[in-house]
């Protein structure tokens, strides 16, 4: 299992912390370095553009730093695509600390989980924060979400069709042409059926 720290909210709570503290690899976004230093946490890799560390912290981390000026992207996707490059082996990566303090950088990270599941199929990704996990689905699935939690889904494709087998409210015949369509929804039972009426994106969100 591999973890990636960004500069969001650091997690509070047992589970996102348990996934930073059992990882068998933890890739630190280069802000989010002072963070894990004031935890306690030794990144493997320390990844980004490097404009927000100092010259003393880059010396502590000698041989563990990665600076990717590409301007294109964000640390996030410098991370994963690090991750994915140099860690062939980790199937499964946790991404913590990329939500909150900054509501535009929340849901551009968000965003990206779509684009990083299109890219990156062979992976088991998601974002866990102390409020929430997120994960993006490629194609149908059955999701186990444990009956009684809440579920918002979104997708940028205005022409999917998802049927529901599980959720409190029915999502067959929503249109996703806006952010709020299905979101707060219930699931009535541990698992969740969604049928996609084609491959295409969806963002999942169980708080």
């Amino acid at each position: 299992m591999l973890s990636i720290v960004a500069n969001g909210q650091f997690p509070r709570t047992l589970y996102p912390r348990h996934l930073i503290d059992t990882a068998d690899v933890v890739i630190c976004c280069d802000g989010a370095l002072s963070t894990l230093e004031k935890h306690g946490i030794v990144p493997d890799v320390v990844i980004g553009d490097l404009d927000s560390v100092c010259g003393r912290a880059l010396g502590r981390f000698k041989g563990k730093v990665v600076r990717d000026p590409d301007q294109e992207t964000n640390d996030l996707t410098k991370a994963v695509r690090y991750a994915v490059e140099n860690f062939p082996q980790e199937r499964q990566i946790h991404i913590l600390g990329a939500t909150g303090r900054s509501e535009a950088h929340t849901i551009g990270n968000a965003s990206l989980l779509m684009e990083y599941a299109g890219s990156y199929p062979q992976l088991e990704m998601d974002m866990v924060s102390d409020y929430s996990t997120m994960f993006a689905l490629t194609d149908s699935e059955t999701i186990h979400v444990g009956e009684g939690r809440r579920v918002s889904i979104f997708s940028p494709d205005s022409t999917l069709r998802i049927k529901s087998t599980g959720l409190h409210w029915k999502t067959d015949d929503v249109v996703f042409d806006n952010w709020w369509k299905a979101t707060l929804n219930r699931a009535d039972r541990d698992a969740v059926k969604l049928e996609f009426s084609h491959r295409s994106l969806a963002l999942i969100v169980l708080d």
